[in-house]
C-alpha cells in the first residue's frame, strides 16, 4: 500500500525542527546527512526495529553508562584508497583505521554476553567480528604519540641516526659560529631566525660582507640580512637528503602496511557502515534524554491512546524556561475514528492536534516520545496536516485555495489507515457557505473509515460529529471565572468558543461587547451560554473526582501508615515487656545479693555467713551428685537384677524412719547440715538452711 507523508506535513508539525535537533546531535557526517532526511518507516517491522535498538541503547546510556563514546572519523578516503591497487594510507588514515577498530572492538567486548538484555544492538554489532588484525600492525609501526616509530623498519632506524647525528653537528657548528659574531658585534638582537626549516643568523645588513655563508634573506625593513653559516651549508644540504630518505622510507613501511591490512577491507567496511549506525542511534537516545522520550507500545493496527504525552518541542522549551507543560491524553479506535475538538482560541486545541500528528511521526521514524510509557500507538500509512494559513503570493495561492487543494489531496488518499490533521476546519471563505462545503468533507472522510483529529468553531461540525456514531466532540477547557485556558482536552463535549470572554481578556471595551451580542440570532447566544455552562460544570465536576480520588489515595496512605505505626508500637511494648521481666529478675537476685553484702558487712557476721554460703553450695552440690549416683543405679539395673543381700544372723531390724512435720530439723541424707522445714507440698518440702530457702524431695530428708 502507498504511504503518503509530504514535507508540507513535517513543516505543519514541526517534524523539520526534530530532524534538525537530531542532526546536531550526531557526530558523523553521514549520519547528519541521513537526519536531515529521516522521513517514517514504511514498513512496521522497520520502525519495531529502529524503536527498539533505540530503547536499548538509552537503558545502556541511563543504568550502566559504560557504553563507548561514539566519537570517530568515517573512513571513506581509506576505504578508496585500501580498494586500489598500490594505493598508500597516509599517517592520518591509519590513526582513523585504529581508532575506528579500537572503538568496533570495544563495542564487541561490552555486548559480548549480552545478546538477551539487547538483542537489537547485540545484532547490529555482530555484523563485524573482534579481530586484532588492524591494531597490532598499526601499533607495531606507529608509537603512543602516533608517529611512525624509529624500530618500524632498520633502514629507518639508521636513517634517523644519522639525521640527529647530522643535527647535532649542525647546532654545535652554529653554536660555535653565532658566539664569535656576537663578540664581533655583527649581529642584531634576535641574533638568529628559522628559514625554511634551516637555523640562520640575523646578521646586520652593514656587516653581512664579513660573514662567510649563504643569503638566504632579509628583514621587512632591510636591516637584517639572514646567512646561513658557510660551515653548515654542506651540512643543511646532508640533512635534506636525509630527510627525504626518511620520507621515502616511510613510504615504503607505509605501502607495506597497506598491502597487509588490504586483506580486511570487507571488515573495515562493514565497521564504517555500524559505526555510523551506532551514530545515528545515539543522536536519537540523546534527543530522548533530553526529552524525558520512552518506548510505548506500538501495533500493526490502526488506532491511537495517549496518556500523559508532550509536544516534544513546547516541553523543552519550557524546560529552558523553568515552565511547567500539561500532558494531553486521548483515544482512538475504529469505534470513535473522529475527533472534533472545539473551545476558544488560544486554548491550546492547535498544540493538542500538533502533538498527536508529530509524536505519531515521531514514533514511525523510530523515535523515542515524551510520554507515558502505557501509551499505545498504532500504525497509519497516509499522515497528512491541514494547518495554519500556507497562503501563496507568488503562486497567487489564497488560504482557502490552498485548503481546498489539501482537501482534494486528501479526498484522494483517505481510507482506513489515515491519520488527517486539520485545524480551524472550513475557515477562509463565507462562513455559512464554508461550512457547509466543511460539513460534507468531513461526512466524506468520515465514510472513508479514516482517522482524524479536527479543531473548528463551527457548529454544523459539531453537531454532525455529535450524531455520528463512531466520532466524537472534545473541548479545551475554560475557566470562566478567571478567563483563562486551562489547555486540558475533555472528550465528549463540544466547547464554547468564549469569543466574548476572550474579547473581554484581550481589553475590548464592555459596551462593544454588549452591543456585539445584541445583533446576534438570540438562539444562539443562549446555545453558546449553554454550551459554556455545561463545559464550566463537567470542569467543576472533574475538579471534585480529581479531588475525590486524591482525598481517597491520602486516606488510604494514612491508613497504611496508621498501620505501619500500630505495629511498630505493638512490637515496642513487646520489648518493653519483656525488658520489664528482665529486670524484675534482676532486681530480685539483686536484693539477694543485698542481703548477703549486708550479712558480711556485719560485724562479727562474716564466719557464720560464709557457714551459710557453704552449706548452700553443699546442698547444690550434693542434688548433682544424687542425680548422677541414681543415673548410674538405673543404668546398672539396666543391665543387670541383682540378687537380694542375705540377712545376718543375730541382726536387729532398724527403727522405723521419724515421721516429716512442718518444724522438724532435718539434714540431706549423706549430709550433715540441719535445717528446719517450713512448707510441705506432696513429695516435695521447702528446708531453710540458715537464710537460704529451697525446696527438696521428701525422700532425700531424715529428720534428726
Amino acid at each position: 500500500m502507498k504511504h503518503i507523508f509530504d514535507q508540507q506535513t513535517a513543516t505543519d508539525l514541526e517534524f523539520d525542527v526534530i530532524r534538525s535537533l537530531l542532526e546536531e546531535l550526531c557526530h558523523s557526517t553521514t549520519a547528519k546527512e541521513r537526519m536531515s532526511d529521516l522521513l517514517p518507516l514504511r514498513k512496521y517491522d522497520e520502525a519495531v526495529e529502529a524503536l527498539d535498538q533505540v530503547s536499548e541503547l538509552l537503558q545502556i546510556r541511563d543504568n550502566l553508562g559504560s557504553f563507548p563514546r561514539l566519537e570517530f572519523d568515517e573512513l571513506h578516503l581509506e576505504i578508496q584508497r585500501l580498494g586500489i591497487a598500490g594505493g598508500v594510507v597516509d599517517l592520518e588514515g591509519f590513526v582513523r583505521l585504529l581508532d575506528a577498530s579500537n572503538l568496533m572492538n570495544d563495542i564487541l567486548q561490552f555486548l559480548k554476553g549480552e545478546e538477551e538484555l539487547f538483542p537489537k544492538l547485540h545484532a547490529l554489532a555482530n555484523q563485524a567480528h573482534y579481530t586484532t588484525g588492524i591494531v597490532k600492525p598499526i601499533n607495531k609501526v606507529l608509537d603512543q604519540s602516533l608517529q611512525v616509530r624509529d624500530s618500524a623498519s632498520s633502514e629507518l632506524q639508521r636513517i634517523r641516526s644519522a639525521i640527529g647525528t647530522t643535527r647535532r653537528d649542525i647546532s654545535k657548528n652554529f653554536d660555535k659560529v653565532l658566539r664569535k659574531l656576537h663578540r664581533d658585534g655583527y649581529l642584531a638582537d634576535t641574533k638568529e631566525a628559522y628559514i625554511n626549516d634551516r637555523r640562520v643568523l640575523s646578521v646586520v645588513s652593514s656587516h653581512k660582507r664579513q660573514v662567510a655563508g649563504n643569503v638566504v634573506g632579509n628583514s621587512k625593513s632591510g636591516s637584517f640580512t639572514y646567512i646561513e653559516p658557510h660551515e653548515n651549508m654542506e651540512l643543511n644540504n646532508e640533512l635534506e637528503m636525509l630527510l627525504d630518505d626518511e620520507r621515502a622510507e616511510i613510504r615504503r613501511i607505509f605501502l607495506a602496511l597497506t598491502d597487509e591490512i588490504r586483506q580486511l577491507l570487507p571488515l573495515i567496511g562493514i565497521y564504517q557502515s555500524a559505526l555510523i549506525e551506532f551514530d545515528f542511534i545515539n543522536a536519537k537516545v540523546r534527543l530522548a534524554q533530553k526529552m524525558d522520550g520512552k518506548r510505548p507500545a506500538i501495533e500493526n493496527e490502526s488506532f491511537l491512546e495517549l496518556i500523559n504525552a508532550y509536544h516534544p518541542l513546547l516541553l523543552l522549551s519550557n524546560k529552558n524556561e523553568g515552565l511547567k507543560t500539561i500532558p494531553q491524553s486521548l483515544y482512538l479506535d475504529k469505534f470513535c475514528r473522529m475527533m472534533v475538538i472545539s473551545g476558544p482560541n488560544a486554548g491550546g486545541k492547535s498544540i493538542t492536534l500538533k502533538t498527536v500528528g508529530l509524536l505519531q511521526i515521531m514514533i514511525q521514524s523510530g523515535l523515542l516520545v515524551p510520554a507515558d510509557v502505557s501509551s499505545k500507538f498504532g500504525w497509519f500509512h497516509n499522515v497528512l496536516s491541514d494547518i495554519g494559513d500556507n497562503q501563496s503570493i507568488t503562486n497567487q495561492l489564497s488560504t482557502y485555495s490552498y485548503r481546498l487543494k489539501r482537501m482534494k489531496l486528501f479526498l484522494e488518499v483517505s481510507n482506513k489507515r489515515s491519520l488527517l490533521l486539520l485545524d480551524e476546519f472550513g475557515t477562509g471563505s463565507d462562513p455559512d457557505l464554508g461550512g457547509a462545503l466543511a460539513e460534507v468533507f468531513f461526512e466524506t472522510i468520515y465514510n472513508r473509515r479514516s482517522f482524524g483529529i479536527i479543531t473548528t468553531h463551527y457548529a454544523n461540525i459539531k453537531l454532525k460529529a455529535a450524531r455520528m456514531r463512531n466520532a466524537q466532540n472534545a473541548s479545551m477547557l475554560f475557566d470562566s471565572e478567571s478567563l483563562e485556558p486551562l489547555y486540558q482536552l475533555s472528550a465528549g463535549q463540544p466547547g464554547s468558543s468564549f469569543t466574548f470572554e476572550v474579547a473581554q481578556i484581550n481589553g475590548i471595551p464592555q459596551e462593544l461587547i454588549e452591543e456585539a451580542k445584541t445583533r446576534l440570532d438570540a438562539n444562539k447566544v443562549e446555545l453558546d451560554n449553554l454550551i459554556a455552562t455545561l463545559q464550566k460544570e463537567k470542569s467543576e465536576i472533574e475538579q471534585l473526582n480529581r479531588s475525590s480520588k486524591q482525598a481517597e489515595a491520602s486516606a488510604l496512605e494514612a491508613k497504611e501508615g496508621s498501620d505501619l505505626l500500630s505495629e511498630h508500637y505493638a512490637e515496642r511494648l513487646h520489648r518493653q515487656q519483656q525488658l520489664i521481666e528482665k529486670n524484675n529478675k534482676d532486681l530480685s537476685n539483686g536484693k539477694k545479693m543485698g542481703l548477703f553484702i549486708q550479712s558480711y558487712r556485719m560485724k562479727g557476721q562474716n564466719k557464720p555467713l560464709l557457714e551459710e554460703v557453704r552449706k548452700f553450695l553443699a546442698i547444690e552440690k550434693s542434688k548433682l551428685v544424687k542425680k548422677k549416683e541414681q543415673g548410674k543405679v538405673r543404668s546398672e539395673e539396666d543391665i543387670s537384677i541383682p540378687k537380694p543381700r542375705p540377712k545376718k544372723k543375730n541382726e536387729e531390724p532398724k527403727a522405723p524412719p521419724k515421721p516429716l512435720n512442718i518444724g522438724c530439723t532435718v539434714r540431706m541424707m549423706n549430709g550433715s547440715n540441719k535445717g528446719e522445714v517450713i512448707e510441705i507440698k506432696g513429695k516435695e518440702a521447702t528446708v531453710m538452711f540458715g537464710i537460704f530457702k529451697t525446696k527438696v524431695k521428701v525422700s532425700e530428708l531424715e529428720v534428726v
